[in-house]
């Protein structure tokens, strides 16, 4: 059916024949429906209309604001990032301590066995953890990296003390995530009660059984486990003892670590070279200098990766590519340590400014196979 026009203005030839053989009901019906179609259309233009406007209400003027309030909120995050990573790692260690203790720990009440499982899940993870911060260290690794090959790179620049305080800084550091580990555990009290219930000394079995008769010694292992044959009273009172010498090393490791931080970094800010701000400074530099790196690295690896394959797919000689030569990379690897005479926050900073660098680019990458280093 063919119309002139829209909104009943008229009819063609062809759709007039057709608009004869309707009925009139459905003559009625058919025009019914195109008068709501055509009031329709203004209708869905003012939604669209409306959907827009309310689309930049919500997301045109308020996006603003709710930028700069996530730029403040990761800002904050960015900043406190070493507050919120310890936070997290007490958050794991007590819950890993919990888990340990109530579902993988059972002690054998055994005076054979009992010290040997009970110190195995009470130093065990310590020294898993221990062994997983001193991996992750990039300060380790700076130091380390090398040193077998040239052990002058432990002590640059005859600076040994320097480098001992770094390594002392990275091993402090390194120990945070076992003592956490070992706090927790010792005021947990499960792990030293299985432990030191198995000790044959006579001064330990002294100290729990003193007025309690032969019999307490034979049935101290297996007090953990509430086995024994002692009276009620008495396998309370040593239960009570284990956890109370456990929680007392437990508070004791804490109070005493929490005085070397305390003194360590009052001692450290007291012999400074530098001041508060400059050292605020310092540590913002340092921050920046090794994102951007990481970034710089990035770009150059990439533009360094499609040079070579442009070369051999084109199976052309290589365009000269500049890049830092092996003694550049050596210098700037080495750890720093401040002097007042010079003004440079890093190694990068310190050779990039010397006079006598060498510009010359690395002429044979060290990638090397048979005679060095096979890179993975």
């Amino acid at each position: 059916m063919k119309r002139v026009g829209g909104g009943g203005k008229g009819w063609t030839g062809e759709g007039f024949d057709e608009l004869l053989r309707m009925s009139p009901e459905t003559k009625k019906k058919k025009e019914r429906k195109e008068v709501v179609e055509s009031k329709r259309k203004p209708n869905q233009k003012r939604e669209c209309h409306c959907r827009k406007a309310l689309f930049q209400l919500c997301f045109g003027t308020m996006s603003v604001p709710a930028m700069d309030s996530f730029k403040s909120v990761l800002k904050f995050i960015t900043n406190q990032r070493t507050t919120i990573g310890y936070s997290f790692m007490a958050i794991f260690t007590i819950g890993g301590e919990r888990i340990f203790s109530m579902v993988s720990f059972q002690c054998p009440c055994n005076r054979d066995q009992n010290f040997a499982y009970g110190l195995t899940f009470l130093l065990g993870p310590a020294v898993v953890l221990l062994a997983v911060s001193l991996f992750v260290s990039t300060r380790l690794w700076r130091l380390y990296t090398g040193c077998c090959l040239n052990p002058r790179k432990l002590c640059p620049r005859g600076n040994c003390v320097g480098c001992l305080s770094v390594f002392v800084k990275v091993l402090a550091k390194a120990c945070i995530a076992p003592i956490m580990w070992l706090s927790v555990a010792l005021l947990n009290a499960t792990f030293y009660e299985c432990a030191v219930s198995g000790l044959h000394e006579s001064a330990v079995l002294t100290v729990f059984c003193k007025d309690k008769g032969p019999i307490c010694q034979e049935e101290l292992p297996r007090v953990p486990c509430s086995r024994s044959q002692l009276p009620a009273n008495q396998n309370m009172e040593l239960l009570s003892m284990l956890r109370a010498q456990s929680q007392i090393l437990g508070w004791s490791i804490i109070i005493i670590s929490s005085i070397l931080v305390v003194v360590g970094t009052c001692y450290k800010n007291c012999l400074s070279q530098v001041s508060y701000l400059q050292l605020t400074f310092w540590n913002v530099y340092m921050e920046k200098e090794k994102e951007r790196f990481e970034s710089f690295a990035e770009d150059y690896a990439t533009k360094l990766a499609e040079r070579n394959l442009k070369s051999f797919f084109d199976n052309k000689r290589p365009e000269p590519f500049p890049f830092p030569n092996h003694k550049s990379w050596e210098e700037i690897s080495s750890i720093y340590t401040f002097k007042k005479g010079e003004q440079h926050y890093s190694t990068l900073q310190r050779h990039v400014e010397r006079e006598d660098r060498d510009y010359s680019p690395e002429k044979h990458p060290i990638l090397e196979g048979e005679e060095g280093i096979e890179m993975a």
